[in-house]
């Protein structure tokens, strides 16, 4: 009896001694002292007899500081990966750190068979490892998100959609999926919104959580399909002023082309966390928007001293280069940012926008056709590829694009807008009207005060549709309007000069035709029409009853009012986010 006290007694003390020096392991990881936490993670391992929760608590050790293929090794030798979840996913991680895809997925394979219940894994171990349970939460969506990540390596897109899709259904506290499928541009918008009502709020947190959950996910969604009222709901006031939220709305802004408004609240983030990741894309954006090149330049800079491995940085160094007017320069550098991140849609945006400001077009729509295939659920790509086939006179390829555009973003006014330009183009004027009325109806919700000078082309272009269909009162209204948004616009005063010159004022139409020509001396359209009112003022014959009468001049074209080309609404519609948009960008330029 004497002797068996004593082994209990000695037994008891290597437990303790044991579960100090665990303790101790558990802390130098808190600490992020790894080296050390291998070290005694090792030892801990050894007097535990290959203890299951040693062991992984040493393949952890190992991950943490790199030892990848040490670490799957660990775990491996003692067969834990084939009948262990947390075990299997943690081999799986290794080998994807390493690139290796395929023997991950392998790894990977089964998986489920081995889930007893949401929460814990338990399993039948090996001879050659103490018993004992994992307490491993939702390790199944961190397999369903780490599937997804290797399925998007190998460039299977469609299946790692699903998997991400999968991993935030069983647990919707999952942001990093979210941000994934969101920030990867996987969705459309109504494909965001609909994965948002099916996932299962109600049964894994709380009404109160669900609440907030929701509309935190909300906020993160597309903002560049159409314009909307900026509103903070009343679940999201607790967090008004959470940097993350603050940002969301920033993006608000800028695709509502308020680009002063959202300058100034990028500037509050980043002076409260400089290197915010979701806030200096939609600021390097917005500084190209502002022609802010030396704040840019200096921005620019300190990403790539810091964060040299980064794509945001070398993406804030080419869009400094595209601002300043060096694309060559521009596209070097935009060409780092996708090789450091294949998958940064902004910087092909950017990449071609570069080739598109020089007139090279092929070489743009390449970049688009890229950009389009990376993100799906995007329609910047294929929007930009319609501008660039209307710029090289292909009007039905570019209406060929634009319908793709507006089957995914129906209610963007850019896509309306282009939509109404095609049709102004091949003189349907009656659809070129429906399509301009329907992208002013989307920018009302916005209020008239809200608008900003980057929707003044469409109020001119539904001003010449009004012309050329006799609506001569309304086409002057929408003129008058536009001039409100863009006052030293000398195409608005030619605009109105011309019809007033066709209901036969001709005094006025002279004002207007000498304010253009104060503004632009050079307008050859207004110096022609100018000439030929004063002579039929002069000799009083009322030679412009018409607009027949008139066939011998020069029309007031998309092209001779310059704001009305698409050549001008291609950087007019320019953001850096997919930002959204690219911007966003969400992010592009």
């Amino acid at each position: 009896m004497a002797g068996e006290n004593e082994e209990n007694t000695a037994s008891n003390e290597d437990n303790i001694r044991l579960d100090k020096l665990r303790n101790r392991v558990k802390q130098y990881l808190d600490k992020h002292q790894y080296e050390t936490a291998v070290f005694w993670a090792d030892k801990v391992v050894t007097m535990s007899k290959d203890a299951l929760a040693d062991v992984y608590m040493h393949a952890q050790a190992l991950y943490l500081t790199k030892q990848y293929h040490r670490a799957a090794h660990v775990l491996k030798s003692r067969d834990l990966h084939k009948n262990e979840a947390a075990c299997k996913f943690l081999v799986a991680k290794c080998h994807v750190e390493v690139r290796e895809y395929q023997e991950a997925l392998d790894i990977l394979e089964g998986a489920d068979e081995i889930w007893k219940t949401p929460n814990r894994v338990t399993v039948t171990k090996p001879p050659s490892v103490n018993t004992s349970h994992l307490q491993v939460s939702n390790v199944h969506s961190s397999i369903s998100l780490l599937k997804g990540k290797i399925f998007e390596a190998l460039e299977n897109r469609v299946q790692a959609t699903e998997h991400y899709r999968e991993a935030l259904k069983q647990d919707v506290y999952c942001y990093e999926a979210f941000d994934l499928l969101v920030k990867h541009q996987m969705l459309s918008c109504e494909e965001e919104r609909q994965l948002i009502d099916s996932l299962p709020f109600t049964s894994q947190c709380s009404d109160d959580e669900a609440a907030i959950l929701r509309a935190v996910y909300m906020s993160i969604l597309k903002k560049y399909d159409k314009p909307s009222p900026i509103v903070t709901p009343d679940a999201l006031v607790p967090l008004k002023q959470n940097l993350d939220i603050i940002t969301s709305q920033a993006e608000r802004y800028y695709y509502h082309s308020d680009f002063r408004s959202t300058y100034n609240i990028t500037n509050r983030v980043l002076q409260a966390d400089p290197f915010h990741s979701t806030c200096l894309p939609l600021h390097i954006a917005t500084l190209v928007e502002l022609q802010k090149s030396n704040e840019l330049f200096y921005l620019g800079h300190r990403l790539v001293d810091l964060y040299p491995n980064k794509a945001v940085a070398w993406f804030a160094v080419g869009c400094y280069y595209y601002l300043v007017g060096k694309q060559d320069a521009a596209r070097r550098f935009l060409s780092k940012a996708t090789s450091l991140d294949h998958l940064y849609g902004p910087a092909w945006l950017a990449f071609g926008h570069s080739f598109a400001i020089q007139g090279e077009h092929d070489q743009a729509m390449a970049a688009y056709f890229t950009a389009s295939q990376l993100m799906k659920g995007c329609h910047l790509p294929v929007l930009y590829v319609g501008l660039e086939q209307g710029l090289t006179n292909n009007p039905q390829l570019a209406e060929k694009f634009f319908n793709q555009a507006l089957s995914i973003a129906p209610s963007d006014p850019f896509v309306l807008h282009e939509m109404g330009v095609v049709a102004y183009q091949t003189n349907n004027w009656v659809d070129a009207e429906k399509y301009f009325l329907e992208a002013i109806m989307e920018l009302q919700g916005l209020g008239e005060g809200a608008l900003s000078e980057k929707w003044e082309p469409i109020l001119n272009n539904l001003g010449h549709v009004c012309r050329k269909l006799g609506k001569y009162d309304e086409a002057l209204g929408y003129h008058q309007r536009a001039l409100v948004l863009s006052p030293q616009n000398p195409s608005t005063f030619a605009s109105i000069g011309f019809v007033y010159c066709l209901q036969a004022d001709f005094n006025t139409a002279i004002d207007y035709f000498h304010k253009a020509l104060g503004l632009r001396r050079d307008d050859t359209f207004s110096v022609t029409m100018l000439t030929h009112v004063i002579e039929q003022s002069i000799c009083d014959m009322p030679a412009c009853e018409g607009e027949e009468d008139l066939a011998d001049l020069p029309t007031l074209s998309l092209k001779d009012t310059s704001t009305l080309s698409q050549t001008s609404m291609k950087l007019d519609q320019s953001s850096i986010n997919e930002t959204s948009p690219d911007t966003e960008m969400e992010m592009d330029l």
